[in-house]
């Protein structure tokens, strides 16, 4: 009969927790078991294992098989590292004092990052509940020490604050000459183009007046001539009578 130690599911439907037990493996999952030895709820944050660590590294040494996620949960624990140094302290490498004191260290050394893992969780919940509750979590302003520039320093620093403004002055005095030169010229050049279109006009007015001229004089000559032939007729009537 080979024995395993693996996980026996509870708990509802999207609710699950574990129990640690010591099986056969021909028993079904959720059937019978020798012992059990602790659980694991993955839910929370970190997830909650409670083992029995004495319990489990004992089936470790009598040849209990455990699971994939067994055997992840036990190293977590520093069961597998346990059974390492009792190994080294059989083959005479390690004394039983300094393989305990090795696996205290080390079950400290992880018992604090869980806290630690704990105490953030814990602070990140608090965080989401008052941003829930409509509570604006704290700004925190981080105030810069400025330090006192050297009097070298703040010479060179007036002195460059003064050149700058020396070159803006004259950078503006350029530019104000530039626009005024600009605005004479579009002057001049408003002038000159006046007077072409006013020199252009000229001719075509006195056309004009000599076209209108001479159509008058054509217009008394067509009256002249009408009024000349009434007389013409009326004298050579008289002759013929």
């Amino acid at each position: 009969m080979s024995v395993r130690i693996r996980l026996q599911r509870q708990g509802r439907k999207k609710k699950p927790y574990y129990h640690i037990v010591i099986a056969d493996q021909r028993s079904p999952r959720d059937g019978r078991y020798i012992e059990r030895i602790g659980s694991y709820n993955p839910m929370t944050t970190p997830a909650t294992i409670d083992l029995d660590n004495d319990k489990a590294f004992d089936w470790l040494m009598k040849g209990a098989t455990p699971t994939d996620t067994a055997r992840a949960i036990l190293k977590f624990k520093g069961i597998l590292y346990r059974k390492h140094l009792a190994r080294g302290v059989q083959k005479g490498s390690l004394t039983q004092e300094k393989a305990d004191e090795m696996y205290e260290a080390f079950v400290a050394e992880k018992e604090a990052k869980i806290q630690a893992r704990r105490e953030q969780s814990a602070k990140e919940r608090e965080a989401f509940l008052k941003a829930i509750s409509g509570k604006a979590a704290p700004i925190k302003e981080e105030v810069k020490e400025e330090s006192a520039p050297a009097p070298e320093a703040e010479e060179t620093t007036a002195e460059a604050e003064t050149s700058s403004e020396d070159t803006q002055a004259t950078e503006a005095a350029e530019a104000s000459e530039e626009k005024s030169e600009a605005v004479a010229e579009e002057a001049e050049t408003s002038e000159e183009a006046s007077g072409k279109e006013s020199e252009a006009e000229a001719p075509a007015e006195k056309e004009d007046e000599a076209a209108k001229a001479e159509k008058e004089a054509k217009e008394e000559e067509k009256k002249e001539e009408k009024e000349e032939k009434p007389a013409a007729d009326a004298k050579g009537a008289s002759e013929e009578e």
